[in-house]
């Protein structure tokens, strides 16, 4: 036999796969067909790879997506770069009570409607207490008495307290005259104390306490003058500052006549001091400071 019919008897084997069995009748493929099925794999296999490949770009671009949006929020939602400066000079201001407090319209009678402009005027800038005395007509002998105090000089004045009073028997004068039983109508500074008691606990104001303090005869009225002069705040009307209220030196003379005080009440007009319950005197003692520069304001209603 040739060797040529020997190679042609040759029988073919079948095909094997990894992984798979035998499978009868089927024949090995040749090495075209190997080749081409090899092309076929690299092909589908790159396009797989292609396609798991892209999968990190598109991730990557989405996040860039994201991050651009957020970046333009938070730029459109900045503030602006001076807003930090803004808010610094926002916190610095007073607080806004303040503010509102300063924005408010001043009271054009600063706090004393019973007092007219021109009196207003005569209050020293610097009085940071004040006591207003009140009357209620220019010929009558009751009134009324209180007390003011203000923050700070210029400030509008508030009332802390306020009593019934009595002046002079016949009134208020602008002019007045030894024995015309009138109180003298102004403003007049408070400086000196004393009575024929002890002076109040916190008492501030120089304070002489003597038996001299003692009232003498009667009232206008006929009533007793018995504890008028337990406490006393000299009115510095026609008087020295910076002595006791006992003091006579009249620096205008005699016709004006002259120690007036601020005293208790003996429940009748006076001759021209003015007249307060005795709690109330002591409650003037205790709050005057002669540091806040207190005067007594006192005349008619309107005056």
């Amino acid at each position: 036999m040739s060797k040529h019919a020997r190679a042609g008897s040759r029988t073919r084997r079948p095909s094997r796969t990894p992984g798979d069995s035998a499978v009868p009748g089927t024949s090995r493929p040749t090495r075209r067909s190997r080749a081409g099925g090899a092309r076929r794999a690299g092909r589908a296999d790159r396009s797989g790879r292609g396609f798991r490949g892209s999968r990190p770009v598109a991730f990557a671009a989405a996040l860039g997506l994201l991050g651009f949006g957020a970046a333009w929020a938070y730029v459109a939602h900045e503030p602006p770069a001076n807003a930090a400066a803004g808010a610094a000079v926002a916190d610095a201001r007073p607080p806004a009570g303040q503010r509102a407090a300063r924005a408010a319209e001043r009271d054009p009678l600063q706090g004393l409607p019973e007092v007219s402009e021109q009196t207003r005027a005569k209050i020293p800038a610097d009085s940071r207490q004040l006591i207003l005395v009140t009357g209620k007509a220019k010929d009558s002998s009751e009134s009324t008495a209180a007390l003011y105090t203000r923050p700070a000089a210029g400030a509008d004045w508030v009332k802390s307290a306020g009593w019934p009073a009595r002046n002079g028997a016949k009134g208020w004068s602008t002019e007045r005259k030894y024995g015309d039983l009138t109180s003298p109508e102004g403003v007049f500074a408070l400086t000196d104390a004393g009575g024929l008691l002890a002076k109040p606990p916190g008492t501030k104001f120089p304070y002489d306490q003597d038996s001299a303090f003692v009232a003498t005869g009667r009232g206008v009225n006929g009533e007793s003058l018995r504890g008028s002069f337990d406490y006393v705040v000299a009115i510095d009307f026609n008087r020295r500052a910076g002595v006791s209220p006992l003091d006579p030196t009249k620096p205008e003379g005699e016709e004006k006549g002259g120690n007036i005080w601020l005293h208790v009440d003996h429940d009748g007009p006076s001759q021209g001091c003015v007249g307060i319950p005795k709690a109330a005197m002591q409650k003037v003692l205790e709050t005057l400071d002669p540091a806040a520069k207190p005067v007594i304001v006192m005349g008619p209603q309107g005056f």
